[in-house]
Formats: structure tokens, sequence, C-alpha cells
């Protein structure tokens, strides 16, 4: 018994003398800042039925914090199948217009009567002979470039050759088509619009050699003769040509390569591919001939009927039967234009720059993301954009004219086109062209100021699809009245 207890005695000893060390040790290691880790402890039945639910409930959870898909705040951006789900319906709802087009106008599409839409009399083919005339101005702004190139007029000379001749190529083809009887007012557009091509063509062609004559005149060189774009020869997969300086440009194969290509401003070293994809020329000649059909057809099948239906709510002046016409003419008006813009910019002027070999082929840009008004008249029609930026509105700034005016100066330069280009072959004048372009300043300011993003976007597809036709139905109507004498009354709708 003594031996048990002095044992016992001796580990109760050591015990607190073990616990005295720890606790020193302790201190010591906290003094330091250096704490370990506790050792784990014994889990009791209570704590291990605690830690088995929070496991249980975190194996059969379901729910999480988080948004609806359709909430701003998810971040979803993938919305194909909808995107589908608005086409398929886009095609049946067309399908069902189409079916009933033709349930009640039967097949309206008739190819002589397109022919007669370009001429009257088949052996009179006014707006072609026009269209040859213009060779002249093209000649008179070449020799009148030459003749300032050696010196034999004088700056003061040539810029007033230049303006009599830019003049007479509005005036001249204008005139023209409004004493001619025989010019059918297609055939007076396609005419007027060769000659407004020419003019911007012209001008750009007179500015560009001005400045190399100032250039010339602050810096001697050598000039080397050559042309602007000869024969391409591939080297090394990449194209070659040679430099061209003034006054080696002003030649005929120069201007005439020049108005041959699809630009607007003149430069005397172009871009060019290295050679003709003939598969690439094809496809966009067939491309060309399917899409002008489809165009003519829709125009006979489906707009002229509803045109012809809208006249006589403008005769009633029955507004609420105007609004419903003036929304059924939107439709077709819409794809017919959406079709013109990949015809014109995309087939035709990619077919006549791989013809030509001409190497910039920027011809517009996404101007369907458009969120503001001036965003889309600077990238759907990017020739037209580079000539306004190139030759009027910069020169306006360098002049000291302020942004905004030189702003609206452009709106107005387009605004005169676009009347020129409908009044005069239609043979009156009634500012509804004019007067559209200029809504376009105030809708710019209204866009620009109080939407954003989609909603901007939202406005910029509205005034296209309900602008143009309401343009269209003025016009219609102003010609059914000046030439017949009343609006004609179309078949029931």
């Amino acid at each position: 018994m003594g031996d048990r207890s002095e044992r016992g005695s001796v580990k109760h000893k050591r015990r607190t003398t073990i616990a005295a060390d720890a606790a020193q040790r302790g201190g010591a290691e906290i003094l330091s800042g250096q704490v370990k880790e506790k050792e784990p402890r014994h889990e009791t039945p209570a704590n291990k039925h605690k830690n088995h639910s929070d496991a249980g409930d975190d194996a059969f959870s379901c729910h999480k914090l988080q948004e609806s898909l359709l909430s701003s705040n998810s971040g979803y951006s993938n919305y194909r199948g909808i995107l589908n789900w608005c086409v398929v319906m886009l095609v049946l709802s067309n399908a069902r217009l189409v079916l009933e087009n033709l349930i009640k106008y039967g097949i309206l599409v008739d190819p002589i009567q397109i022919i007669s839409l370009f001429l009257k009399d088949p052996y009179r083919w006014p707006a072609l002979c026009l269209i040859i005339v213009s060779n002249v101005f093209i000649m008179a702004a070449l020799y009148i470039e030459r003749k300032l190139s050696v010196g034999y007029i004088s700056e003061g000379t040539g810029t007033f050759l230049h303006s009599i001749n830019l003049s007479a190529m509005l005036f001249v083809p204008a005139g023209t088509v409004l004493s001619l009887t025989s010019m059918t007012p297609v055939g007076g557009v396609l005419a007027l619009s060769v000659f407004t091509i020419l003019f911007l063509k012209l001008y750009s062609y007179r500015d560009v050699n001005k400045w190399c004559r100032e250039i010339r005149h602050t810096k001697a060189r050598t000039l080397s003769r050559s042309h602007s774009c000869p024969s391409v020869h591939k080297a090394n997969g990449t194209s070659g040509y040679t430099h061209v300086s003034y006054p080696a440009n002003l030649t005929h194969r120069d201007i005439y390569y020049f108005i041959f290509v699809p630009t607007l401003c003149y430069e005397l070293n172009f871009p060019c591919s290295p050679r003709i994809r003939k598969r690439f020329l094809l496809r966009r000649l067939l491309e060309m001939v399917f899409l002008m059909q489809l165009m003519l057809g829709l125009m006979q099948q489906w707009m002229v009927p509803t045109i012809q239906n809208s006249m006589k709510p403008f005769q009633d002046m029955d507004f609420c039967r105007i609004v419903e016409r003036l929304l059924k003419l939107a439709v077709p008006n819409h794809f017919i234009w959406l079709i013109f813009f990949y015809w014109y910019f995309h087939s035709s002027m990619n077919f006549v720059a791989e013809l030509m070999q001409f190497g910039d082929r920027e011809f517009y840009r996404d101007w369907w993301n458009s969120e503001t008004i001036p965003y889309f008249w600077s990238n759907w029609n990017i020739p037209v954009h580079k000539w306004c930026l190139r030759h009027f509105y910069k020169p306006m700034l360098a002049k000291g004219v302020n942004k905004f005016t030189a702003q609206l100066a452009v709106f107005f330069l387009s605004a005169f086109f676009h009347e020129y280009l409908v009044s005069v072959p239609l043979k009156m004048f009634r500012l509804w062209a004019f007067l559209g372009m200029m809504a376009q300043i105030p809708l710019a300011y209204f866009v620009g100021r109080f939407l954003r993003g989609n909603y901007g976007n939202a406005a910029v597809w509205m005034s296209l699809i309900i602008g143009q036709p309401i343009a269209v139905l003025m016009y219609v109507h102003d010609y059914y009245v000046l030439h017949y004498g009343s609006a004609a009354e179309g078949p029931a709708a």
C-alpha cells in the first residue's frame, strides 16, 4: 500500500511537472507570436449527430442564391433559340401574306412590264444615250487637269472651268430628263444616278490633283510617268505595282479606271488585289441576277397592289386606313430595301471590284448595330461617307466652321441629292425626300439624348421601317394626282 501510494504521488508530481512545462512552453510561444494548432478533440455522440446532419443537408440541397435567366442581373446572353423562334415566326407570318396575296391577285409578275419601266419606245433609248454623253464631262475634267499641270492656265481659271463642268453635270441631265417625254421615271433615276456618281468622282479627281500641285510647288522631286493600276505581277503571294507620281496619273487609262472602280475618292495609287478570283466573281454574278429578279418580282407582286389600294384612303383623308396601309406597305418595302442593300453594296460592288482588281472592299460596316442616327449614316454607305468626310466635312473644319454647322451642311447636301434623284425623274417637286433627310437631325438629337443601347438601335430600325414607306406613299399619291387628276382607286384590300 505504501509503495502504491508512493508511486501515485510520483505520477501526480510528474503530471504536474509536465503540465507546468507545457504551460511555460505555451506562454513562451504566445509571447513569441507562434501559436500551435490545437489537436483535434474527440467527438462526442452529440457532435457526431450534428456533423452528420450538416453533411446530409449539403448532400440533398437543391437551392442556391441565383437570378432568373431573363433578369438583367443574371448575365445570361445565349438567346440563340429565341432568335431561331423569331425567324420561324417571321417565315410563317410572311408565308401567310404571300399565300393571301396569291389568292387575292394571282400572279402579277410580268417581265414585259419591267422592260416598259425603262423604255416607252423600244427604238428610243434616251437614258442610255444620256449616260454615253457623260464621257464629254469626263474628258473635260482630264484636259483641264492636264493644262493645269503644265501651267498653261492658272489655278483660278482651272477652278472656274471645273465649276462649269461640274455644274453642267447636274443641270444638263436634269434638263434633259425634264424635257424629254420619252424618258421614263425609272430611266431618269438610272441616268441621274450615274451623273451624280460621276459628279462626286470628278470633284474628288479635281481636289486630289490640286493637292498634288500644292505639294509639288512646296517640294520639288523627280517625276516618273506610269499608270494608276497597271498589270499586277504576283510575287511571293503579294501584289506589286509601279508607284505613280503627279502628273503621270493624268492619262485616259487612269481616269477611266477611277470611273469604273467602286469608290468616290480618287487616289494616284489604289490598293490592288493580286488576281481575279473566278469562283468569287461567278458567285457575285449569280447573286446579282437572282436578287434583281427577286426585287422586281416583289415590287410587282407585293408593293404595287398595296400602293394602289392606298390611294383611296389618301383621297378621303381616312387617317386610320392611311396608317393601316402604311404599316402594310412597310413590310415589303423594308424587305426590298434590305435585298437592295445586299445586291448593291455587297454583290455588285464586290463584282466590279474583283473585275477591276480593286483592293479596298470596305463598302459598308455594321450599320445594323447602330444605336444612334449618325452612326447609321456613317456606316451603311462607306464610299459616300468617305467622300463627305474627305472633300466636304474636313475642308469646312479647316476653314474654321464649327462641327455642328459642318454636320448640318453634310445632311443638307445629302438631302439635296436625295430630292434631286426623286423629284426630277418624277417631274414634280414636293420636297418629301429633302424633308425626310433633314428630319434626321432632330431625330438624331432625340435618340442620342434619351435612348441608349437596344432602345437606340430599335429607334434606328423604326425610322428605317416606317420612314421610307411614308415618303413612298407621299410621292406616289402626288404623282397620281398630278398625272391622272385624282388618286387612283384600287381594289379593296
